[in-house]
């Protein structure tokens, strides 16, 4: 008899509906059948059943968060049943252990996180039985006989579970030891919080911090444009003025100076120009162009996103969701005139099926092997459910699915945009720009909003005369990057390879899957949320001080920067392919926890927080209050005492005693001076050149030194 060990309820519950079934507690039991002739039984994990163990369970020592017993490294790591999951836990191991049972069918999700949840179970139950591979993409009735008829052999999936296995122990032993560090540290500067490190989070939390620090920097600028109302005949058109297609002016006078000139006189147009441009329908939807997509239609949360597709995966209507492909085989497209079929029972789809477009079995832009790895992009399935029945968000995510399918079946969309330049008196330059819809095309199936709300541009020649109607300045801002939504972040972290130098590097990290999985790139924004690192406010995504610190305190640092992980993914790839060897990987990670532990304890020298910041961060903690002790760093030069890191300021210890005068302040022009600076004035009296030092609009470079005969700090140039 078999028995198949399924990911969840919900799945189990899909794999047990094609054939007779009885529910027992905790699995389901198969009567014989042609497929399986002995009967079998379907059983379930509830997600990540097992977990690795925490640092106490390997050595009751390391419970203790203490900076000279790291770094923690086991010999062997092992995995322990989760809690309040050894109930079920029990139930698959008492099945697994009954004679009758002669082979194992591993039915987790097919994927790499499938795989090591399923078989971390069977190794944990200690059972050795003969194992298959169930590899399916849909959850119809159809799919799942299929999938029965043809299991994989168990070897040809066993480099996932090690590519997995790889991953998760390699994240704890870098998790656990650097973000203990971490914390340790900055506890020592009087931040009492818990700091939690990753090798996907850290990275991506960067990328937010430097936007973040973008915004902070920006200084608006007021700009004017010169716009006109210029009347051709019956026609007015409205223009703006322009210099080699700039338009906006950063003096007032000379905008006000360009419209006095213009007004009340003669124009002509001295250029037509007319373009034609085709846009092709979008690709087919993977997980993180739907998440990014239901984010700015709807606002959802990329894990409510994921929720929802998930529920519409089980319920056997749309295809496996946490896919990273746009495209499908052709096994699939030859499903789609069967799936159209059924559309078109729901009134909704009624007046765009049947499609102009028949087949998309030769269009590569959809249908492509190479490009499918483990599933295909998220389709409908032939098994179309009663929308009536279905939840408004349930609906709303199942219709964008289906219109990104049927969209692909129409032809292009064809605008034709037009741009008029005029000359005013014979010296100002003036733009006109339209555009007009050619073909509606596919944007039949689904409108989307275009940004720019472009005139309809009048039939006029060249050398046609005319006047100016109107004139009106427009006076703006300059505006800061805009903040991230969390779409934008989803989006962000897929195409984190175009943010790195190295092109190799950007090379590896575009063809793995960008920083994370699909899925788990929002748990991962909900990481960051609950880590207090970033904050979200109507859909718009904030750096929180602690998120700042923590990037700051790291520096330019492999752990915020997306080439570790590029390295990573590709060595994880290459094991989960059979290619490399998982314990080479393993002892690469145990040099770089190394490494990372020593550059810190270095690095912490040069940290030089702003104390505000650091009292923000430690009244918002869970954590009690913590009194920094304050730090020696170096001998007076004035008394003999000690100069000390008061928060603010460099001070003389001897300030009360002998009313010593010798203070630096931390901050100069904008520049914040670390104590491994101030140590090298007192020691040497002289800093390295410090860049970045800024007066009004000015910025320079400069090192600081001491003035024996002046008795201060002061700047010297080279």
């Amino acid at each position: 008899m078999k028995i198949v060990i399924a990911e969840k309820p919900d799945q189990a519950a899909k794999l047990a509906a094609p054939f007779n079934h009885k529910k027992k507690i905790g699995y389901y039991e198969i009567t014989p059948n042609e497929l399986f002739p002995q009967g079998a039984q379907i059983t379930w994990a509830i997600g990540h059943l097992c977990e690795l163990k925490p640092p106490e369970e390997y050595k009751p020592e390391w419970k203790k968060w203490d900076i000279n017993r790291l770094p923690i490294m086991p010999d062997k790591f092992q995995y322990k049943v989760s809690k309040n999951k050894y109930k079920q836990f029990k139930t698959i191991k008492d099945l697994l252990k009954q004679p009758s049972v002669t082979e194992v069918v591993i039915g987790g999700d097919a994927g790499r996180e499938g795989e090591l949840i399923v078989r971390t179970i069977i190794k944990l139950c200690g059972v050795q039985k003969p194992m298959k591979r169930l590899w399916i993409s849909s959850l119809t009735e159809k799919s799942v006989k299929t999938g029965f008829s043809n299991l994989l052999t168990e070897n040809e999936t066993r480099s996932l579970y090690y590519g997995a296995l790889s991953r998760a122990c390699a994240d704890w032993l870098i998790g656990m030891n650097i973000s203990r560090l971490y914390t340790l540290l900055l506890k020592e500067q009087g931040v009492k919080d818990v700091f939690s490190i990753g090798r996907v989070q850290t990275p991506t939390l960067a990328l937010i911090v430097k936007r973040e620090q973008e915004i902070t920097d920006f200084k608006p600028q007021p700009f004017w444009e010169v716009e006109a109302k210029l009347t051709y005949g019956e026609y007015d058109i409205q223009a703006k003025w322009h210099f080699k297609g700039e338009t906006k002016i950063m003096d007032q006078k000379q905008a006000i100076a360009i419209g006095e000139f213009c007004k009340n006189k003669p124009a002509s147009v001295v250029n037509v120009k007319e373009e034609e441009k085709v846009y092709h329908p979008p690709f087919l939807f993977n997980l993180s162009s739907l998440q990014a997509t239901a984010n700015k239609l709807f606002k959802y949360p990329p894990q409510k996103t994921l929720d929802i597709a998930q529920k519409l995966y089980l319920k056997g209507v749309i295809s496996y969701p946490r896919s990273d492909s746009s495209f499908i085989t052709k096994e699939e497209a030859l499903t789609i005139p069967i799936i159209f079929d059924q559309l078109k029972s729901i009134e909704d789809y009624q007046a765009l099926l049947p499609a102009p477009i028949q087949s998309i079995l030769s269009n590569k832009r959809y249908v492509n092997e190479k490009k499918v790895t483990d599933h295909y992009a998220i389709i409908p399935t032939e098994q179309v459910p009663n929308v009536s029945k279905l939840s408004v968000e349930e609906r709303r995510i199942f219709d964008l699915i289906v219109r990104r399918l049927i969209a692909a079946h129409y032809p292009p969309a064809k605008f034709s945009y037009m741009t008029l330049d005029s000359l005013v008196d014979s010296r100002a330059e003036f733009r006109s720009k339209g555009k007009k819809l050619i073909d509606e095309g596919w944007r039949k199936v689904f409108f989307e909003d275009d940004k720019e709300k472009d005139q309809l541009l009048p039939d006029v020649n060249i050398g046609e005369k005319g006047s100016v109607a109107k004139i009106n300045l427009r006076e703006s801002m300059t505006q800061p990057p805009k903040r991230y939504t969390e779409g934008n972040l989803i989006t962000l972290m897929k195409t984190a390879g175009k943010h790195l130098e190295d092109r190799e590097l950007e090379k590896i990290l575009n063809q793995t899957e960008g920083l994370g999985t699909e899925a788990t790139r929002a748990s991962i924004i909900n990481l960051l949320k609950s880590r207090n690192y970033i904050d979200i406010k109507k859909n718009q995504v904030f750096a929180t001080s602690k998120g700042m610190l923590i990037i700051e305190a790291l520096g330019e640092n492999l752990l915020t920067s997306a080439s570790m992980t590029a390295k990573w993914e590709q060595r994880i790839a290459e094991i989960s392919k059979g290619k490399a060897s998982p314990k080479a990987f393993m002892e690469q990670v145990s040099k770089l926890a190394l490494k990372l532990i020593e550059d810190a304890k270095q690095q912490k020298e040069t940290w030089s927080f702003d104390q505000g910041q650091v009292e923000e961060i430690c009244s918002q903690s869970t954590q009690k209050p913590y009194k920094k002790t304050k730090m020696k760093v170096g001998t007076c030069k004035l008394c003999g005492g000690s100069i000390i890191d008061f928060g603010k300021f460099y001070g003389c210890s001897n300030y009360k005693k002998t009313d010593c005068k010798f203070s630096i302040s931390k901050k100069i022009l904008g520049k914040t001076i670390s104590q491994a600076n101030v140590k090298k004035i007192l020691d040497t009296g002289k800093t390295n050149k410090i860049k970045g030092f800024k007066k009004g609009d000015k910025t320079f470079d400069a090192s600081l030194s001491w003035n024996e005969a002046e008795k201060k700090v002061e700047f010297q140039f080279k």
